[in-house]
């Protein structure tokens, strides 16, 4: 007796492994490997975000919601009453998949906070690769529980074969215009939000102190100490520059005649080094040189680099500062 052969043994998935699917699931993981091994100005990591953010994920899906291909008109009347999986063509995958990506990424972006990770290059590429390889997976079954006269298949001579056929040429030419506007205005939104990112991230840099409750907040810096006193201050550097950061605080009292520093008195100096993404906290003090009755400016000047021979406000990569007085003996 004779039993046919299982298409789900003896390597059949792999024999029948939609090759588009493969490709899309290879293609993301190679984009998440160069967005998180090249520089945020690298021109070949900004190229493979494009597809990675705006067209992969959303194929995947794509994928799992139409397994079937696309019917011509003779074989759509006569099958009419038969049930079947409802198909699309190539191109008519290619546009959702561009729409779908618009839906996918956001809800990326949203989630990974809730899930308590911190939204960086690193992290939304993984989340997206995750994304699509899986989804993409569950396309595979999809497909390859469909029939096999019925699965949607890559045939690009087909397609080209079909182009110059009567309304089919008029059809596939308008659903082609199609995947190029929708991507065209796609593609020009990424870059909205890329280019500035790409140029060059950011650096923020805050004091906070102590309340009378040991809570940190800002703004309530002492204005006034005796000779001697330390002032407690907590520094906070924030890194969103995309690559982890080495940083130098200085800490230096100015002494201002007529809105000019007439004498600086360097009082700390700190180096600090903060990863892609993470706020940097560090609790220390400072103690006044000044003389009774002085009123002086402390400003906390960070350089990305080593500091200059002179740091000032002027030169300093961020900057801020407070004003205090010391008071008479």
């Amino acid at each position: 007796m004779s039993h046919g052969t299982n298409s789900w043994t003896r390597f059949g998935v792999v024999r029948h492994y939609p090759v588009d699917l493969a490709a899309v699931s290879i293609g993301a993981v190679l984009a998440s490997l160069v967005v998180t091994s090249f520089a945020s100005e690298s021109t070949l990591r900004l190229a493979v975000t494009f597809p990675l953010a705006l067209f992969l994920p959303g194929y995947a899906l794509v994928s799992v919601l139409f397994p079937a291909g696309a019917r011509d008109a003779s074989e759509t009347a006569t099958t009419a009453e038969e049930s079947r999986p409802r198909g699309i063509d190539a191109t008519e995958r290619a546009g959702l998949g561009f729409v779908l990506s618009l839906a996918i990424v956001p809800l990326v972006v949203v989630a990974l906070p809730l899930m308590g990770v911190a939204l960086t290059a690193t992290s939304i590429a993984a989340a997206l690769v995750v994304v699509t390889v899986v989804t993409a997976q569950v396309g595979v079954l999809r497909r390859l529980r469909t029939p096999a006269g019925e699965r949607f298949s890559v045939s690009p001579i087909a397609t080209l074969g079909s182009f110059g056929r009567g309304e089919s040429a008029v059809a596939t030419a308008s659903s082609i215009l199609l995947v190029l506007a929708v991507g065209t205005a796609v593609s020009a939104l990424l870059v909205a939000f890329l280019v500035p990112a790409s140029g060059g991230g950011f650096t923020e840099l805050a004091l906070y102190s102590e309340d009378e409750d040991g809570e940190i907040v800002a703004g309530e810096l002492p204005s006034e100490v005796e000779p001697g006193e330390s002032i407690p201050l907590t520094i906070a550097i924030e890194n969103q520059e995309g690559t982890d950061q080495d940083y130098t605080v200085v800490v230096q009292e100015q002494r201002l005649e007529d809105r000019e520093v007439v004498d600086r008195t360097e009082l700390r100096r700190i180096d600090a080094s903060v990863s892609d993404g993470a706020t940097g906290t560090g609790e220390r003090s400072v103690t006044p040189t000044a003389e009774s009755g002085e009123t002086v400016r402390i400003s906390v000047l960070l350089y990305a680099d080593e500091p200059p021979a002179t740091p000032t406000n002027e030169n300093a990569d961020e900057a801020t500062h407070f004003w205090v007085t010391v008071t008479g003996e």
